[in-house]
């Protein structure tokens, strides 16, 4: 059994956490799968929208505090080929948890159950995220005397108020699904999440590829920039896009009044 499923249907990836007999954690296997999946949606240039979602009730509970962090503090030695590749690449898990790799096309988390710990962090790193209600989050590293170093320490404090971020950080207190979506770190809370999140990746996948990617890229580059620098930085993104075949078709099937077919070049 595949402990992360990777699909492609169309212009959208599925990545499917299957691990759900440990809540999704992420092991070294599942740590190095979903890293190569993570390139595998920048590099395939079918792909336009990934999903992220998990089986079972949980959608991922962080990195398994049984394999994955005595690897990386000495406490268990490599046992298996898995064990080896994450301590070959220490920027592996980082890549997994999208700390250190931006696969350069929009995420949709389909949060089906917890995000906890790295799996919250994990959530962070997405663009737009659909929970069920049951779902909770949080980061609870602190409660176990470690570092919630996959980026909640930077990312959270801008995607949350900040001083409820501090609280979840310092405190390890988890928030439900309908105050995550209150205070705007969740898009919706449906009872089925992967529909929702295959709907929206649909209009972003029939919207122009280069677009849809340079608008990304330049929301991302731009946050917390001064609006003279973010401004300038805007225009240094925008400009190719108007340059583009798919800039063309799209005016063109607007006047036609069809369905504009983008081609990505």
């Amino acid at each position: 059994m595949a402990v992360v499923n990777y699909t492609v249907n169309g212009h959208i990836a599925v990545i499917t956490l299957n691990r759900p007999e440990a809540r999704n954690a992420l092991n070294p296997e599942v740590a190095a799968r979903l890293a190569d999946a993570w390139v595998a949606v920048r590099d395939d240039d079918r792909v336009r929208v990934a999903i992220l979602t998990g089986t079972g009730s949980c959608f991922c509970a962080g990195a398994d505090l049984g394999q994955l962090i005595p690897l990386y503090s000495g406490a268990r030695k490599a046992e298996n080929e898995w064990d080896e590749r994450v301590l070959a690449d220490r920027g592996l898990a980082r890549r997994a948890l999208l700390r250190d790799f931006d696969p350069e096309k929009p995420i949709i988390a389909a949060i089906n159950g917890h995000a906890i710990a790295g799996g919250m962090e994990i959530v962070q790193g997405t663009d737009i995220r659909v929970a069920v209600p049951a779902a909770k989050f949080g980061v609870q590293e602190v409660k176990w005397a470690i570092f919630p170093a996959g980026g909640s320490s930077v990312r959270l404090p801008v995607q949350l108020p900040y001083a409820k971020a501090m609280e979840l950080l310092l405190t390890g207190d988890l928030i439900t699904a309908d105050e995550a979506l209150g205070f705007g770190f969740l898009n919706y809370v449906v009872d089925d999440v992967l529909a929702k999140a295959m709907e929206i990746a649909n209009k972003i996948a029939a919207n122009g590829p280069l677009a849809v990617k340079a608008i990304r890229r330049s929301a991302k580059a731009c946050l917390g920039k001064p609006e003279f620098d973010a401004l300038q930085l805007e225009a240094e993104i925008s400009a190719p896009v108007f340059l583009t075949e798919d800039a063309k078709e799209g005016p063109r099937a607007f006047m036609e009044k069809r369905a504009p077919v983008y081609k990505g070049r």
